[in-house]
């Protein structure tokens, strides 16, 4: 065992934490948190029984069927958020409307919790991309090869692209014509 060695006395919560940190950032992991966590009293409320005392307090509507529908739909769309980020905007749009659809059929879309975290969890989910990967993740990334960050290239820099640091000529675009370029751009040569 040397002394460069890593990871030997790491305790395995902390490798476990470490873990869940990564695969939280590489997905829109709070859209479907919200989401699952809107689904849950949309789908309970209506099949609830509320002891008070010696009553009983039922909150079952004659659309329980469709509130247990809208609810385990959106426990499923935001276990896909988690699973299947590729989709996360049909699934955050899909969220946003059972959530809207929830008011009229499961009892104000669950007392209005279900309602609210659903919809958070739907624009949460719209709006989540991935991250770019940076310089020290990414060998390809331009910055990286030249030794440069990202945002400071020179004007060759930019008119080249470096590949494996050989420069490639940006190709011309369909239909391009050089007589525009002679004279500025401003009118054609005759």
């Amino acid at each position: 065992m040397s002394p460069e060695s890593t990871g030997q006395n790491e305790h395995y919560l902390t490798v476990f934490r470490r873990g869940f940190r990564t695969w939280r950032g590489n997905r829109p992991f709070w859209a479907g948190l919200f989401t699952i966590v809107g689904g849950v009293p949309i789908a309970y409320f209506p099949y609830a029984d509320l002891h008070l005392g010696n009553m009983t307090l039922a909150m079952s509507t004659t659309a329980g069927a469709g509130s247990l529908i809208i609810g385990v739909l959106l426990i499923t769309l935001g276990l896909t958020m988690w699973f299947h980020h590729i989709v996360r905007v049909f699934a955050g749009v899909a969220a946003i409307l059972l959530a809207l659809i929830s008011i009229p059929v499961a009892n104000i879309g669950g007392f209005l919790i279900g309602f609210l975290f659903s919809m958070l969890g739907g624009a949460l989910s719209i709006s989540w991309a991935p991250g770019e990967p940076t310089a020290a993740e990414d060998p390809y990334h331009k910055g990286a090869l030249k030794g440069q960050p990202q945002a400071e290239h020179s004007e060759a820099a930019l008119s080249e692209d470096v590949f494996h640091g050989a420069a490639v000529p940006q190709q011309q675009p369909a239909g391009y014509d050089t007589a525009v370029e002679a004279d500025g751009g401003g009118h054609r040569a005759g």
